[in-house]
């Protein structure tokens, strides 16, 4: 990813064609790359190159269009971004709000795994999220680690919509990522908004033990203890019984969102602005 800075006369262009149905045709050059990275700047977004031979010979143009489609109109702080997309004879470009600290994958790995506070801030945060993307009927179907970013502030945002869907429907398409699948996914049924409910629920064990829960060496056994929700809570690193009560409860439950945000363990853990505060 290239980190490109876009002047106010850029940005004032572009949405105005934007509100106006103009069609803009983006070029690399419209874009000024900078290094090292000025921080006090506060206009910085990055660009995302995707060979087409690639799209094409995976058959995903389809899915990267749904997703420009949908990501490019979502407005929330715990949302990157979707500012826009250009392409040459080779390459769609995606550009993208710029996330300073990079991906809450390498951190989790980093760390090993969260403290309660900082589990509970970004479990919150992606509650809030996620109500916002439902009340838009957007559903997220991958929500996991890789799929996060951490900004300037400390702050989560939700990156990867490429299996998303906008619907006021339920649908029967499994996608994903297998540790992250509700049952209803893996035994082929129909699924609704409740799919981003059980992953955020998988997310916060993952936080707090640093592998998912039902995570097996095979295959085949994460599929059975998925469906059976064989959950098990080891005895290290030790984790509080409301921690494990929030989690208990999302997977039986499907605990509803704005209740996961009164949930005790939320209400005495999770910082209000949404930051983890080391």
């Amino acid at each position: 990813m290239a980190i490109a800075e876009t002047n106010s006369q850029q940005q004032e262009k572009v949405s105005s064609e934007a509100s106006a149905g103009e069609k803009k045709r983006w070029t690399l050059s419209d874009l000024t790359l900078e290094s090292p990275l000025d921080e006090e700047k506060q206009s910085y977004c990055g660009t995302q190159g995707a060979f087409k031979s690639q799209l094409q010979q995976s058959q995903v143009e389809h899915q990267l269009r749904r997703e420009v489609e949908i990501q490019s109109h979502l407005r929330h702080p715990n949302i990157l971004r979707l500012y826009g997309y250009f392409y040459d004879q080779k390459r769609v470009y995606l550009i993208l709000e710029y996330a300073a600290k990079g991906e809450l994958y390498k951190e989790l790995q980093k760390c090993k795994y969260f403290s309660e506070r900082r589990a509970a801030t970004y479990v919150a945060s992606l509650a809030r999220a996620l109500i916002y993307c439902h009340g838009k009927h957007v559903i997220h179907r991958d929500i996991k680690p890789e799929n996060l970013l951490i900004g300037a502030q400390g702050e989560l945002k939700i990156a990867d919509f490429g299996w998303s869907v906008h619907t006021f429907n339920r649908r029967r398409t499994m996608c994903g990522t297998l540790d992250y699948l509700p049952p209803e996914m893996v035994e082929s049924v129909e699924h609704d908004a409740s799919v981003d409910i059980w992953s955020l629920g998988v997310l916060c064990y993952e936080f707090l033990y640093g592998v998912p829960p039902f995570e097996a060496k095979e295959h085949s056994d994460t599929y059975r203890r998925i469906v059976q929700v064989d959950l098990k809570f080891p005895p290290k690193p030790i984790v509080s019984s409301a921690a494990k009560d929030l989690i208990s409860q999302d997977s039986s439950e499907r605990l509803p969102l704005h209740k996961l945000l009164e949930h005790p363990w939320i209400v005495q853990n999770a910082d209000p602005s949404g930051i983890y505060r080391a």
